[in-house]
């Protein structure tokens, strides 16, 4: 699609000479005061809660759900819902990555907003045992990698062959005793180029869940008239040395399949999102972006929209799932990620995000994160495949992607087991 620039005296370039001052998207109204002895995000009487930017939004208490079911009905549920709730009522949850699932909503009796607890980044022990099971293992992933490939080529130059899919694979840890929820968020918050969140997720054989990361990647967020999203696609892990990283950053920036697997992913946003905005731009064009552990390329989307009431889970839902996670086409690629996978992805590559009465809201692929659920942590991660794809460095790729969610644990590096 054609993308506009910004209006007079003069268009600008694609690439900006600047980078801009990153967008309001998650707390566009004034701090408030948590009160005396409220929980921290993660202990008991602690809903939900996102840090971004040096600011933490935190849901205490429970007042209500919204009513569940899968993304077709979700526009209809929220105007029923804030009709009777009012426009400074807030959800907060999940969506599922399948868009037939039902999702998972609620609203916190509370909601502040303040600065972060000024602490370091807690230690993590390292004296735990864990018990920990690939699915699948490094080999099993490259396999379906290659089924991937196979896929791809035999429907190329077809109308509606598959361009790209995305594979995940999982990574389950059980420790002693139950993960400290409230120390986990602490450690994931503490990269500031991510947004941590901790959500509830519905409960499992009776036992409570909560989806928790550290996630790089704005799906979208709007207020008012004003929206913006932050796609990511083509991702190398960072080194310590600085040369080293340097030259990681740099291959990644040249490199022609990271740049067709992130233009598929840019080019969708912009398409999805255009029909809803008067004017559609990219301020910079394609330009790189980390975190702690890993190097992206990502373009930075922002419009305005025709009409400010449009919420903004409804424009999540129209975005969701992006190529980013999914694949092109996407009804397809998420049909063959169901048999490659050979397991649900439920939560994971799904949305995490809030929104209120009055539309406004920011909502985040869920990536870099982790179901969990007493003793056991569920990790996951996941590449883009496209033509030309290396089955062997894809498979490095999700390796890499774990080590957010493994540090915050407090696990050690993990060599690859190659059955």
């Amino acid at each position: 699609m054609k993308t506009q620039t910004r209006p007079e005296p003069a268009a600008l370039p694609q690439t900006a000479p600047s980078r801009p001052a990153p967008p309001r998207h998650l707390f566009a109204r004034p701090a408030a005061d948590p009160g005396p002895a409220a929980p921290a995000p993660g202990e008991r009487g602690s809903l939900f809660a996102f840090q971004s930017r040096g600011t933490l939004l935190h849901g205490l208490g429970t007042a209500a759900a919204l009513p569940r079911g899968s993304i077709a009905s979700l526009e209809a549920r929220l105007a029923t819902f804030f009709r009777a709730a009012g426009i400074e009522a807030m959800l907060a949850g999940a969506l599922p990555f399948d868009r037939s699932a039902d999702d998972c909503l609620w609203q916190a009796r509370r909601v502040v907003r303040t600065a972060p607890p000024k602490q370091g980044m807690p230690c993590a022990a390292t004296d735990a045992a864990w018990q920990l099971s690939h699915a699948p293992d490094a080999a099993g992933y490259e396999a379906a990698v290659r089924r991937a490939l196979d896929l791809m080529a035999a429907e190329a130059g077809t109308a509606g062959g598959l361009e790209k899919i995305v594979l995940s694979r999982s990574l389950v840890t059980t420790a002693e005793r139950d993960i400290d929820v409230a120390a986990l968020f602490r450690r994931l918050a503490a990269d500031p180029a991510a947004t941590a969140f901790l959500v509830p997720l519905p409960e499992r054989g009776g036992v409570p869940r909560v989806m928790a990361g550290a996630t790089p990647e704005l799906l979208v967020a709007k207020a008012g008239r004003r929206v913006s999203s932050h796609p990511l696609a083509g991702s190398a892990r960072r080194r310590a040395d600085l040369a080293e990283d340097a030259a990681v950053a740099a291959r990644l920036a040249a490199s022609d399949k990271d740049r067709q697997e992130h233009g598929i992913v840019a080019e969708f946003i912009l398409d999805t999102l255009a029909p809803f905005c008067r004017r559609l731009f990219r301020p910079q064009g394609m330009a790189l972006a980390s975190t702690a552990t890993m190097w992206h390329l990502g373009t930075r989307i922002e419009g305005e929209l025709k009409d400010p009431e449009v919420p903004a889970a409804v424009l999540a839902a129209a975005l969701h799932p992006t190529p980013a996670v999914c694949g092109v086409p996407r009804e397809k690629a998420a049909r063959h990620i169901g048999s490659l996978e050979g397991y649900a992805r439920d939560f994971y590559a799904g949305a995490v995000g809030w929104c209120d009465g009055r539309g406004d809201g920011a909502w985040y692929v869920t990536i870099r994160c982790a179901e969990i659920s007493g003793r056991q942590a569920r990790l996951y991660a996941g590449a883009g495949i496209v033509p030309g794809s290396d089955p062997r460095a894809e498979a490095e790729e999700t390796a890499a992607k774990y080590a957010a969610l493994l540090t915050a644990l407090g696990i050690p590096p993990l060599g690859e087991e190659r059955s």
